[in-house]
């Protein structure tokens, strides 16, 4: 004869092990799509031209609405890297950091654009100036990308 005070039922698993095993099933699926996803989204050619590097993001829709204001006149984070760009090779890097900064202070659009400007800039100066004096002008803009640039520039 057994003296326990707990009742044993013979129900089942229990809703914890229900959801444990939906999320042993789940997890990784959701895991592989999202990481594979987020691979594709990065631009690993080191090419700062092309914004989108899936092929489906730049085919036209099937509206017709494909040709975009971008034939006509370049983005307005073109004509900033085109600017200063030129300044970079007018006066000196600094300026050109010092203006990128006004400009991503300015506009916030512009900031998500401001580190591919900072490594044009950067490499641009490696070739104008050369790695060394280049490097004397890094400064802490859009996370140090001009100092990037230069870096990939140089070596």
């Amino acid at each position: 004869m057994k003296h326990t005070t707990t009742q044993r039922t013979q129900r089942g698993p229990g809703p914890a092990r229900r959801i444990g095993r939906s999320l042993a099933l789940v997890l990784p699926v959701v895991l592989v799509l999202s990481g594979t996803l987020a691979v594709t989204r990065v631009n690993w050619s080191g090419d700062s031209s092309s914004d989108s590097v899936l092929a489906a993001a730049e085919a036209p829709s099937a509206t017709g609405s494909g040709t975009k204001a971008r034939t006509k006149a370049p983005a307005a984070h073109e004509a900033l890297r085109d600017k200063l760009l030129l300044e970079l090779q007018e006066q000196d890097p600094g300026v050109a950091l010092t203006h990128l900064q006004q400009a991503v202070n300015g506009r916030p659009s512009l900031a998500r654009h401001c580190t591919s400007i900072a490594r044009a800039l950067g490499r641009a100066a490696v070739r104008v100036y050369g790695p060394s004096r280049a490097q004397s002008y890094a400064r802490p803009v859009c996370d140090t990308s001009f100092a990037s640039g230069v870096l990939t520039q140089r070596g």
